[in-house]
Formats: C-alpha cells, structure tokens, sequence
C-alpha cells in the first residue's frame, strides 16, 4: 500500500517538474522570438531566464553538469513529444518572400502536423544571427559531445553537400522511453534493427563447465566489471582498445549461447542476438547498412552484442576473381572496422574455429573453446535437469545411465522432454530405465 502511494507520489512529482522545464522553455521561446524581431521584452537575452534547478534535467539524461545552451536544446528535442503546440509559432510567414523565416529551419513529417525542429532550429534560438555563438552550437552535435556518447539526441538526414544543421534534431527511443514511460528502452526485434534481446530463466551457478572454459569466462566477467579501472584509473587507455572481443568455439548445444547470455545477465547487461539471416544481402552496400543500424544503436549502450554462427558473415575472404568475392571482402573489412572501434562487448559464436578469417582471430581477446562434456560433467548437467520427483530410489542409477551416453547440453535438454512428454501420456510420475533409454537412442539417432 505505501509503496504503490509513493509510485503515485512520484509520478506526480516527475510530472510537475516536467511541466515546470516546459513552461521554463516556453519563455524561452518567446523571449528568443522578441529579441531578434526586435519586440518589447522584459529580458535583454534568453540567459536571463533562470531554468528550473529540480535535478529532473540531470536525472533523466544521466548528465551532472548540463550548461543553459544543453538545455535549451534537450528540451527543443522534446517538445514535439510532450508538447507540440509550442513550436507552432515557427509556422509564422515572412511576409517579403511569402515564405517561413528559413532561419527558423525544421522540417515536416509525414503524419506529425506540427513543426519539427532541426539543428537550424536550435542555431536560431541559442544564437540568433551571432556568427560566434553559431560556433557553439556546432559543437553540440560533434561524436565526443555527451549528447551524442549517452544516445540522447543527434542531428539525422541532412542531405550531401546541405548543411549540416539543416539536419532533423532527434531524441532517441532510449532517451524518449525514460522521459515519457520512465523505462529503460528495449528494441524490439524488426527490419530496421535486425537483433533480438535474449535471456534466461538460469543463474550463473547454474553453468556446468569444465575449468579452463569456466577461468575464461570468468576472465571476461572481471574485463566487464572493472574495465574503467584497467582503462581510466591506470591510464591503459593510450594502449588499448575500448571494448572486448571474444569468440567462442565448439560443437553444437555446448553452450555458447547459454554462457553469453548468462555473462550479460551476471552483470546487468541486455544480451542481443544479431540475426544474420537479416543483416546479410546480395545487394551491394546493404550488408553494411544493416550492421550499421546495430552497432550505431548499440554503441553507447550497456549491452554485449552476440553473433551466433558467426562464420556466415565473418567467414574467411577469398580471392578476388570476381565483383561478387570483392564485395564480399568489402564486407569482412567493413565488420573487421565496426568491431574492433566497438567501445562494448562482442561475443561471436561458430562450430568451428578455422572457418573465421583470421583477421578477426588476432584481434579476439579471449578465444573460448567449449568442448563435448565429459562423463563427470554429464553426470553434473543430468542431476541438475532431472526433477528429483521423476528419480525416486533408483536416482543413481539412471544418472549414472543417461550419463553413459556422450551427449551435449543441448541434446540432453531434449531427451529430458522427450521423458516428460512421455510420463505425461503414460501418466506416470517416476521415471523408468526403459523410458530412458527409448529417450537417448532416440536423441543419439537423431544427432
């Protein structure tokens, strides 16, 4: 009961402070339009009009120290979200050419009926027609401005050769998600963003590996959670690369998938899976663009980017006899750049090891083989799934059975549904040798 009032304390206070930066930037608005036309104002320049100092700014962007200028465009970027009416004073005509002011700029949507602002918009209202201050609102859309290095907003779609504050001012859906749903965003999975976010049920202990796998895995674990101290706090960023890159080998159902997924879930990280199928195209350049979309998407993210089957796409390069073999190489150079300048974790997954060219091997920091379990481990993997109701007094036995067959992790999942499928339709509760046993051939036949 308290804990559901504070959330609606909450939600009130979010919205009243938010309702506050709107009114804030509505007078900015105004002050901004009466000072370059020249109109009666009670301010002398748009820094007079005092922000509100709530922390909502700070909170919501994760950035402490946000200068008036930051502001003021955090909140242009916003308005057509929260507040759309406001911008509608840009519509007004300028009467000699029986046009709009082209120093407002903006843009129009395809569906969005009101004006959209574009970097011109956020030059007109900082600077006005001070060539000094246009400088300034350059630098806010530069790679190293934090705008850009949190995923807040960025300029989108200026045309070759147009400028580049012509560009659309856009917040992203990350930003937007915790302005408007106070959620942390999660894409989904489409054509546009060819990846889709996995989890599992499993707990770190829950992995059954043997110790050289497990000493790697745990060595990437310590890369995530003390990388700031390696690179900032020792001064090792002059020598190395951001990010980490691992491969990881061996046969199918051993658990690549399940390692990857759990090291993201270990340290409070999303794990996406790269859908290959939907990155790769025949069509020259569009291979790129799709890998593009999700490394751009991803890079200022706290995520571990994971490629199963890696090899369909970073396969080794072939001779160039043809325009289809140096588009192809094209490509493999091109994720050979994205990856390795990628500041986050890349995980690749393939069966075998010598199908991945080998200017990707040099540049892994962990390559991770994950083998057949032995009889130990399978003995491990088979106490851990089988429901200990199934097992009644003759638990060892089947253990020390099922664990006699060379089964993979994967495989050994299957043979215990094929078991419960089994007691459900026979409406038996323990499970018997025989229903074990028609489980494993079964399983081994298939494979």
């Amino acid at each position: 009961m308290v804990s559901t009032q504070c959330k609606k304390i909450c939600k009130i206070t979010e919205k009243l402070m938010i309702d506050n930066n709107v009114n804030w930037f509505n007078r900015i608005l105004t002050t901004a339009i009466q000072l370059y036309f020249q109109q009666g104002c009670e301010y002398s320049s748009i820094e007079e009009v005092r922000p509100p100092r709530d922390g909502w700014m700070e909170q919501v962007t994760g950035q402490p120290d946000i200068r008036f200028g930051e502001r003021v465009t955090v909140m242009l970027a916003l308005m057509p979200h929260v507040c759309p009416q406001a911008l509608d004073i840009f519509f007004v005509q300028n009467k000699d050419f029986d046009r709009q002011y082209t120093e407002f700029g903006g843009w129009k949507g395809l569906s969005h009926g009101g004006f959209l602002p574009t970097g011109e918009t956020a030059s007109f209202i900082l600077a006005g027609d001070d060539v000094g201050k246009r400088k300034d609102v350059f630098r806010l859309f530069g790679r190293e401005h934090w705008f850009y290095k949190k995923n807040v907003l960025r300029l989108d779609g200026a045309g070759e050769g147009e400028p580049p504050l012509s560009g659309q001012l856009r917040v992203s859906e990350e930003f937007l998600s915790r302005v408007l749903l106070d959620t942390e965003y999660k894409p989904d999975y489409s054509t546009g963003f060819p990846a889709k976010r996995i989890t599992t049920e499993l707990e770190w202990e829950d992995l059954v590996l043997d110790y050289e796998v497990s000493a790697e895995l745990e060595e990437i674990n310590t890369w995530i959670s003390s990388h700031k101290t390696v690179m900032e706090d020792w001064g090792l960023s002059r020598y190395l690369k951001a990010g980490y890159r691992a491969l990881f080998y061996g046969p199918p159902g051993t658990g690549k998938t399940l390692a990857a997924t759990l090291l993201g879930k270990k340290n409070g990280m999303d794990v996406y899976r790269v859908d290959l199928s939907m990155i790769v195209s025949k069509y020259i350049g569009e291979t790129e663009k799709n890998l593009a979309r999700v490394f751009d998407l991803a890079e200022n993210r706290n995520w571990i980017l994971f490629f199963d089957e890696a090899d369909a796409l970073f396969g080794k390069r072939t001779s160039t006899n043809t325009s289809n073999d140096r588009h192809a190489n094209q490509e493999v150079a091109y994720l050979l750049q994205r990856i390795e300048d990628f500041p986050g974790t890349v995980i690749l997954a393939t069966n075998l090891k010598s199908n991945i060219d080998e200017a990707f091997s040099r540049r892994f920091q962990s390559v991770v083989y994950f083998p057949m379990p032995g009889e130990e481990l399978r003995r491990e993997l088979w106490r851990n799934m089988l429901p200990k109701k199934w097992l009644g007094r003759n638990a060892d036995g089947l253990v020390a059975l099922a664990a006699e067959t060379e089964l993979s992790g994967g495989s050994i999942t299957n043979v215990v549904r094929r078991c419960a499928l089994q007691l459900v339709m026979s409406g038996r509760k323990t499970l018997d040798e025989r229903t074990l046993k028609d489980a494993l051939e079964k399983e081994k036949a298939k494979l």
